[in-house]
This record gives structure tokens, sequence and C-alpha cells, in this order.
């Protein structure tokens, strides 16, 4: 049962090279023809993200997200959030690979049975990159108006935040 994944790709395109056969299809042609329409949308779509990822490696690196942290702290008193979370809260609905690597730093440092790291961990689970998926979703299919999408994505990270550190408190507290 453990070797199903290790077989399920050759099987696949096995299945569509003798499907192609069977259909006298030009298999090559219509793969080829199906790669360049996906590297299209891809193509369209990577401008948009290349320009989040540089915005998100510049704002860890110039320091603006310890200085947006600190400025934070009362919001994070005011909820009882552990302090060392701050800094996921603020780059979650931004980057989804920025906000794993703050994850790892925050269980390394604080452990994961900390109250910290019990947080965070909920935290990354139950919110979402809002912005990315906003980009890949809309910037897809040509949306420019989201209406009221982003303003609701961001009350139920809002939210997520607020029950993660309620889940976490009521389970461990």
């Amino acid at each position: 049962m453990t070797d199903i994944g290790a077989y399920a790709v050759p099987v696949v395109i096995l299945i569509i090279v003798i499907t192609g056969l069977i259909r006298v299809k030009g298999v090559f042609g219509v793969f080829t023809g199906g790669a360049y329409d996906g590297l299209e949308v891809v193509l369209n779509i990577a401008p948009s993200l290349i320009g989040l990822i540089t915005a998100v490696e510049m704002f860890k690196a110039s320091g603006a997200l310890d200085v947006l942290t600190y400025a934070m702290s009362p919001v994070a008193n005011l909820l009882h959030l552990p302090q060392e979370v701050m800094p996921l809260v603020i780059l979650r609905p931004i980057s989804g690979s920025g906000s794993i690597a703050l994850l790892d730093r925050i269980l390394e440092l604080y452990g994961p049975n900390s109250a910290a790291g019990r947080v965070a961990c909920v935290m990354c689970g139950s919110s979402e990159t809002t912005f990315y998926t906003s980009t890949m979703y809309f910037g897809s299919i040509g949306v420019k108006r989201i209406r009221h999408t982003l303003v609701a994505a961001l009350i139920a990270d809002f939210c997520a935040i607020i029950v993660s550190n309620a889940a976490v408190g009521i389970l461990f507290g």
C-alpha cells in the first residue's frame, strides 16, 4: 500500500498514452498544447507574484516587520496574544513561505510546547495567505474588481487569530 505513490505518475502517463493510441490522436501535440496553455496562464500571473514576493522580502529585510511588531505590542496585550507571534500575525496574510519560515523560527526559539509555539501552529493551520490567494485566483481569470472579498478574507484571518489563541488557552491553559 505504501508503494502506490511511486507508481501513480507512471500509471497515469501510461493511461494517457494508451488512450491517445486508441483514439488515434496525436498525444504529443495535445500534451504540448495543454502545457502551452498552462504556461501562458502562469506567465500572465507571474509578474504580480514576483512583485509580491519581492515586497515581502524587502519588508522583512528592511526591519519594517520588527518596527511594526513593536508598534502592535499594545494590540497583542489587549488580545492576550503572545508577543512572539505578532510577526506571524502580520506576515501570514501576505506570504505563506514567509510565515512558515517565521513559524519555524518560533518553534526553534520557544519550542512547540510553549504558548507561542502552540498559538503559532494553530494560527498557521487556521488562517490563509489572503493577498497571495487573491492575487492568484483573481489574477488568473482577469478579475479587476474583487468587491468585498479582501475585506471578508481579512476579517476571517482576524477571527482565526483570536480563535486560535482562545483554543490554545482553553485546551492547554
